[in-house]
């Protein structure tokens, strides 16, 4: 006779997933919302199933949700154990959204079918939880700069020589700006952005600086923990600086082959704050293909709006690092030889 899957804690179900395949047994409209980063989805109910489940439970009670339940599930037993069968494992790691009957139940059937079976304690629920603490430890640096500086590349130097990285940008799948979409993927959900933050922060040595690009709480429409976004603000800082010439360069060479009624939408959205003249002298610009004029235009915007940023930062900056002709590989080596250990987070001004 099976004994019982015992759950364990979040922490060891993440230590022990790193090398097994992990399943969530929630529905596919709960699995898109948001789920832990590398898991499977493997639906005990389909959405519909779901909710006709759910109706049962509020208008007849428990016994008769639960009768239906089995109906539902007892003909989908065999594809259950054919489908954690193809990973090749004998052993898997399960997970529902509170460690309740669903993911009990498959554990019992996997158990039964001969698999190893770790059943996450408090299911999907308890990762989400981990918002609340997984940043306090990071020890963060941020990279600040006009638009165009090269921000990103600049992290991606970093990287390259053997520093801590955490690109939230490449995880949104934006740029961070009003065009920043552009050249990207579709973004995930709010949810799944911040779950994939977590699973990167929870790799990271809390011995160690972490460089992060300064961003503002939404990076196009997913949204920044507010655990992070404040420990972010309160952390010091590295201004990266870069001469416009190559700021607008940069630029062109990032959007310049986009569909010009794309860019001019990206214009339209920040038409009001550019200003009416300054937007149509570069929609005429852009008319005319006159990228480098366009770029430069909206460059005046941008960092009229980053010096206004300036002086609303944490007042720590730790030193500035110039950069010209792109060469970010000799900034990044610049910026670790200077050694940066930061012992504490200042109060957010």
């Amino acid at each position: 006779m099976q004994h019982p899957t015992e759950p364990v804690p979040i922490s060891s179900f993440l230590d022990k997933a790193k090398n097994l395949p992990v399943f969530d047994v929630r529905t596919p409209g709960e699995f898109g919302k948001g789920h832990i980063p590398g898991a499977m989805n493997l639906p005990l109910f389909t959405n519909e199933e779901r909710a006709v489940i759910g109706t049962l439970y509020k208008q007849q009670g428990r016994d008769a949700a639960v009768k239906e339940g089995l109906k539902l599930v007892g003909p989908k037993l065999h594809a259950f154990v054919e489908t954690v069968g193809q990973t090749g494992s004998r052993s898997v790691g399960l997970y529902c959204w509170r460690g309740g009957m669903r993911s009990g139940s498959m554990a019992w059937l996997l158990q039964t079918a001969g698999f190893r079976v770790e059943l996450l304690e408090g299911g999907y629920k308890s990762y989400r939880k981990l918002i609340k603490s997984a940043f306090e430890p990071m020890r963060i640096v941020l990279v600040s700069g006009n638009t165009g500086s090269g921000k990103t590349d600049l992290l991606h130097a970093l990287r390259n020589q053997g520093a801590q990285v955490l690109d939230l940008e490449g995880l949104a799948h934006h740029k961070g700006s009003a065009f920043g979409a552009i050249g990207e993927s579709a973004q995930p959900t709010t949810e799944q952005f911040q779950n994939e933050v977590i699973a990167k922060v929870l790799a990271l040595d809390t011995s160690r600086p972490v460089y992060v690009e300064d961003e503002s709480i939404t990076i196009g429409q997913v949204v920044l923990p507010d655990e992070l976004f404040a420990a972010m603000s309160a952390s010091p800082w590295i201004e990266l600086q870069v001469p416009k010439p190559d700021r607008v360069k940069r630029l062109v060479a990032s959007y310049g082959d986009a569909d010009p009624d794309v860019l001019a939408e990206g214009i339209g959205r920040v038409k009001k704050k550019l200003g009416g003249i300054e937007a149509r002298e570069a929609l005429t610009a852009l008319d005319k293909g006159g990228l480098d004029e366009v770029a430069s235009i909206l460059l005046t915007y941008y960092d009229r709006m980053y010096q206004k940023g300036i002086k609303r930062k944490n007042p720590h900056c730790l030193g500035v690092v110039s950069v010209s002709d792109g060469q970010m590989d000799q900034a990044a080596a610049k910026i670790i030889e200077m050694n940066i250990n930061p012992i504490e987070r200042l109060q957010p001004q």
